[in-house]
């Protein structure tokens, strides 16, 4: 705590006479805001990032909404909702309650798939644009999630590279930032386009590593297959399952 206190003043005693400095030499020096206004692509992304709970309160991850024709799901990652398939979740959205089913959870590249049955209007949700090719080294990346207890919050960033996983598959390294809570928000590049879906932060002798970010390929999800069970139990058919 003793060196701790000698820092801290140390500190404060460089910016005093920082401070002074400033004042004597430019006199005329002025403080510039800093606005860093968000693009269309990522008040979309924001738009559609929803908060996913589990209905016993044992804690919340991140997604996103996804229009697939006339199917409105929820994006996440699958230790955010690993229950059984059709388990409920509690899901949050512009400041409204609806109920998600869980229909896909690939627990091999971290990936679920929950349905909405009372959807959002049209327009909260993005249109399902997966890239077609693993997101190349320098993209540029936004996502929206909710760390820690926070609420939503938006970040950029770029892809770093990339990790072999034990199976053989490839997995996204992001710079950017991320926390607890994060786990599950999809991945946008400049052209909303889905990159993957965030399950993991990088650590280091047991500590986070907060701008480190691992993230699922969308190449991973097959949507039509992750369908399949819903449509069978339908009785409506809708354009998604034809």
């Amino acid at each position: 705590m003793k060196f701790l206190s000698i820092v801290f003043g140390s500190l404060l005693f460089a910016a005093a006479h920082a401070s002074e400095a400033i004042e004597t030499h430019v006199p005329d020096a002025r403080t510039i805001e800093i606005s860093a206004h968000m693009s269309e692509a990522e008040m979309s992304v924001r738009g559609a990032a929803v908060r996913i709970t589990r209905l016993d309160e044992g804690g919340h991850g991140s997604g996103s909404l996804v229009q697939y024709k006339d199917l409105q799901l929820v994006l996440t990652a699958q230790h955010v909702a690993d229950a059984i398939i059709g388990t409920p979740y509690r899901i949050t959205h512009d400041g409204e309650i609806r109920e998600g089913i869980l229909i896909y959870s690939n627990d091999a590249h971290d990936i679920a798939v929950l349905w909405v049955q009372l959807p959002w209007p049209r327009g909260h949700a993005l249109k399902w644009n997966p890239s077609t090719e693993v997101a190349a080294v320098g993209s540029k990346i936004t996502y929206s999630g909710f760390p820690a207890a926070h609420s939503l919050m938006t970040y950029r960033g770029r892809v770093a590279g990339y990790e072999l996983m034990p199976d053989g598959s490839t997995n996204i390294l992001l710079h950017t930032y991320g926390f607890f809570g994060c786990s599950g928000s999809v991945i946008y590049n400049a052209d909303k386009e889905i990159i993957g879906i965030l399950w993991g932060i990088d650590s280091a002798r047991g500590l986070p590593v907060e701008d480190m970010i691992w993230v699922s390929p969308i190449q991973n999800l097959n949507l039509e297959l992750s369908l399949r069970g819903l449509c069978q139990t339908l009785r409506n058919e809708p354009r998604a399952c034809r």
